[in-house]
Order: structure tokens, then C-alpha cells, then sequence
């Protein structure tokens, strides 16, 4: 497999690693938006959240939790972003399902998350809302 989180659980890339399980590794990234910018990773290859499996998934944001935590104790940052990105559109660039934690200070020039906000169509909304329960399984 070509896929270089894959190649950084192998060791075959190194890392500079952070947190390791049976399920999980969380490393610092390379090309870090701010200090102490993280990715986790479930071990396992999945390219997006609809193909991990639950476990590895929750697995995953148990210890995106945890580092959360050590990251705010470490660091002090005023904040931080969770990104979690599927598919090209969305921004993902590696095809292998992670969880940026990326820690925010005052000035820091990031502009992670912003957006306008418009209100939407409530009835659409509704609509919306009804075809995503009928498929909750």
C-alpha cells in the first residue's frame, strides 16, 4: 500500500510520535499549522469515516480526547481546532482517516474555521433532518 500514515505506523517513514496503543499513534505533524499541531490515527488503514471500523474510530477519539487534555496542560493555548476531513472536497489530503488537533493562540493568523452564516429554509431543514433519521441504523 502507498500510503504514507501507513508507512509512519510501519516505521518505514519516521515520526516523531506522541502517542501510541494496540489501535492508535498520534504524531506531531510535519507541516504543523501552529506548535503542538497533532494527528491521530487509528493503525489500521481507512481512508475515510465510512470506512473505519467503530472501534478503531472511537478508539480514536478517546485518545484525541486525551491528547486534547495533555495538549491544553502542555502548551496553554487559548484553543484549539479537532479538524476531522473526508474525501478531496473536504480538504483531506492524506487518504487515511485523522484527527488534526491543532492548539490556537490570539494572532495566530489561522483562519481554520470561518464561515458567514445564512439563515437556511426551515422546511428544507426539516426535510434534511427526516432523510438522515430514516437511515440511522
Amino acid at each position: 500500500m502507498d500510503c504514507i500514515f501507513c508507512k509512519i505506523v510501519s516505521g518505514e517513514i519516521p515520526s516523531v510520535k506522541v502517542y501510541e496503543d494496540d489501535i492508535v499513534l498520534a504524531f506531531l505533524d510535519i507541516n504543523p499549522l501552529n506548535d503542538g499541531h497533532l494527528l491521530i490515527i487509528p493503525k489500521a488503514h481507512a481512508a475515510t469515516i465510512h470506512d473505519v471500523a467503530e472501534a478503531d474510530f472511537l478508539a480514536v477519539m478517546s485518545a484525541t480526547h486525551k491528547l486534547a487534555a495533555a495538549v491544553k496542560k502542555a502548551l496553554n493555548p487559548e484553543g484549539l481546532n479537532l479538524l476531522q476531513l473526508n474525501g478531496k472536497v473536504a480538504g483531506q489530503m492524506v487518504p487515511h482517516l485523522h484527527v488534526h488537533i491543532v492548539p490556537r493562540w490570539s494572532g495566530d493568523g489561522l483562519t481554520v474555521a470561518s464561515w458567514e452564516l445564512v439563515a437556511g429554509d426551515l422546511e428544507k431543514i426539516k426535510s434534511v433532518a427526516g432523510k438522515i433519521q430514516a437511515e440511522i441504523v
